[in-house]
């Protein structure tokens, strides 16, 4: 059976809800923990036969609609020659963090050809899905790569990034307009060998006031979507705690727009574009819940994205959580697909 995915994506008449969800490719299944033992995480991103295996895991033990490409966000700034570590427990950490101009000026840029592992990674995963089921290629937006960036690594505050950002803003503006070129290629890459869809991830754009967001990133994240837009694909765009943000977000040009779990969709709904179609969104922490306490949950998320007229894709509101029963979200998948299809069967 042909994936509901794109269609729904383009506010399509469709059968049933399509699902796929943000971590599937990974961390809560055996048998990845298992192909990555003594691998390290930017390692396997970086080749194409644990990329593959890895993508497609979830698609066979879930039935999702759609693969998720198997990388990280930090993968275009290693491969563009960035000195950055994935530490367990921490997250990326940069060698030599980014706080002046010279700086931004010696970051380099990604040319394609320091990433054929990329291409061949996308080769050998749509072969291996078929026509059926669409691969979605994603990068991270030019926001959250540059908080990477500067502040060397995770933070709970950003504050190094606020600072320049606000103090020297010509120079915070030539970071993310670079980081936007990075993030281009990279997504270019991945639609140029088979992606069929791709997602922009702004995870750290919800630290943002609607000003900050609107003076200094949504020009950046936008460009992003506008230099892609040639390959006539679907595109969804998604941060955390941006509900404050989603009509701003919503302006930078995306098919779709993600929506995360503290938010609902009737609200999501009033702000983004009429044209864009929701995506989400159940909390992630709910999938250990009881299944008779997580249904009830499940068909009010589908049947308020069903009224979301430009099209509605099932998701979490985030991504899968490591401890998470990987029998559930399979469970989920099924239980998404028989109540949207009499949903939208009563509604003809």
């Amino acid at each position: 059976m042909t994936s509901t995915l794109l269609p729904a994506l383009r506010g399509e008449q469709i059968e049933h809800t399509p699902v796929w969800f943000m971590r599937q490719a990974g961390r809560s299944l055996p048998e990845y923990r298992a192909l990555r033992s003594g691998t390290s995480m930017l390692a396997a991103c970086r080749d194409p036969e644990l990329v593959t295996e890895i993508t497609c895991q979830p698609v066979r033990r879930h039935g999702v609609d759609a693969a998720i490409f198997f990388s990280d966000i930090v993968v275009p700034l290693q491969a563009a020659g960035v000195d950055v570590e994935i530490v367990a427990g921490k997250g990326p950490v940069i060698a030599e963090p980014i706080r002046s101009r010279v700086d931004v000026d010696a970051l380099p840029e990604l040319d394609p050809e320091q990433i054929p592992d990329i291409a061949e990674s996308i080769g050998r995963i749509t072969a291996e899905l078929g026509a059926e089921t669409p691969l979605i290629g994603f990068a991270g937006a030019p926001f959250t790569l540059a908080s990477y960036l500067i502040e060397g690594g995770p933070s709970k505050n950003h504050e190094k990034t606020k600072s320049l950002m606000i103090a020297e803003p010509e120079t915070f503006s030539a970071l993310l307009a670079k980081l936007a070129r990075i993030s281009t290629t990279f997504i270019d890459v991945q639609l140029s060998a088979g992606a069929r869809a791709f997602q922009l991830f702004d995870s750290w754009a919800g630290y943002l006031s609607r000003r900050d967001y609107e003076d200094h990133v949504l020009e950046h994240s936008s460009a992003v979507f506008a230099a892609l837009a040639g390959h006539d694909v679907p595109s969804i765009h998604f941060g955390v705690q941006t509900g404050e943000l989603l009509s701003s977000m919503s302006r930078a040009g995306s098919s779709a727009m993600g929506v995360d779990f503290r938010v609902g969709l009737d609200d999501a709904s009033t702000r983004v574009q009429p044209h864009q179609a929701l995506q989400g969104n159940l909390d992630p922490a709910l999938l250990f819940a009881p299944w008779e306490a997580l249904a009830p949950r499940i068909e009010t998320i589908v049947r308020q994205g069903l009224d979301h007229e430009a099209g509605f894709v099932f998701n979490l509101g985030h991504g899968v959580l490591p401890d998470t029963d990987p029998e559930v979200p399979g469970r989920i998948v099924a239980e998404v697909h028989r109540v949207s299809a009499e949903i939208l069967a009563a509604r003809g």
